[in-house]
C-alpha cells in the first residue's frame, strides 16, 4: 500500500515557476512508476508526465520543455518543476502511484494510488 501527498501549488503569474512535491509512503516508493495528472474545470483529468522506477521520463506535448519530473528515492519524493507556466496550464494537479516496477502511463486507469491534488493557478 502507498500513501500520495501532494504539496507545493499555488497562484503564480504567467511565465513564472513552481514546483510541486510528492510525498510518498511505504519503503518500496524507490521501485514504483510514478505520475502526474492535472484536471481543469469542466475538463478530463489529463496525463502530464510520469517517471518510471529507473528514472526514465516521459511527458505530454503542453509541457514538453518546460515541465521537469525528477525523484529523489532516499526521501521518498517526486518533483515536478514547473517553468514558463502559462494560464492553460491552471488546474488541480494530482500525483499518482502505479505499481513496483511500474512504467510511465499515460493513461489514468493504470495508476493504483492517487493524492488528494494540489491546486495551480496561473494569472495573466
Amino acid at each position: 500500500q502507498v500513501q500520495v501527498v501532494e504539496s507545493g501549488g499555488g497562484l503564480v503569474q504567467v511565465g513564472g515557476s513552481l514546483r510541486l512535491s510528492c510525498a510518498a509512503s511505504g519503503r518500496t516508493f524507490s521501485r514504483y512508476g510514478m505520475g502526474w495528472f492535472r484536471q481543469a474545470p469542466g475538463k478530463e483529468r489529463e496525463f502530464v508526465g510520469g517517471i518510471n522506477w529507473s528514472g526514465d521520463t516521459g511527458y505530454a506535448g503542453s509541457v514538453k520543455g518546460r515541465f521537469t519530473i525528477s525523484r529523489e528515492n532516499a526521501k521518498n519524493t517526486m518533483y515536478l518543476q514547473m517553468n514558463s507556466l502559462k494560464p492553460e496550464d491552471t488546474a488541480v494537479y494530482y500525483c499518482a502511484a502505479s505499481g513496483p516496477y511500474g512504467g510511465i502511463y499515460v493513461s489514468a486507469e493504470r495508476y493504483n494510488y492517487w493524492g488528494q491534488g494540489t491546486q495551480v493557478t496561473v494569472s495573466s
